[in-house]
């Protein structure tokens, strides 16, 4: 399967990323950037968005671009840096470019923005398996 396309193939059979609202802006081998607007339901008890939150649409850039190389990438290690606050009806980016890929791991930085502005940076290491992304 085209690399391109196994982000939009991991989405439409991902029901959570689904209910979070997560769109695919930009889908490249090795580069992807999704976004998503945060819901009422996603604030906590200090009416901020949940850490959950920008750590999901982190994570979800961060598989979706582990496996733009057509084999299945399944994540081993993750860490979140939260920077600032957000609010409901905040837009939120996460862009995901892999760093490093060998034959088994990849290595992955996650900038996550509300416009120009830094709100949270994930990294995350992969196992890489040999198995295709099949059609």
């Amino acid at each position: 399967m085209e690399g391109a396309k196994i982000p939009y193939k991991m989405l439409s059979q991902d029901a959570f990323s689904t209910w979070m609202g997560i769109e695919i802006i930009v889908s490249e081998i090795g580069r992807v950037k999704i976004g998503m607007t945060i819901r009422k339901e996603m604030l906590n008890s200090m009416n901020y968005a949940h850490g959950g939150i920008s750590y999901t649409l982190a994570d979800t850039a961060f598989g979706f671009t582990s496996n733009t190389h057509g084999k299945y990438a399944v994540s081993i290690e993750t860490s979140i840096n939260h920077i600032e606050a957000l609010n409901e009806g905040d837009y939120i980016v996460a862009e995901c470019v892999i760093e490093k890929v060998n034959n088994k791991l990849g290595f992955n930085i996650v900038e996550v923005k509300r416009g120009d502005e830094l709100v949270a940076l994930f990294k995350g290491v992969v196992y890489r398996t040999q198995k295709d992304w099949e059609e």
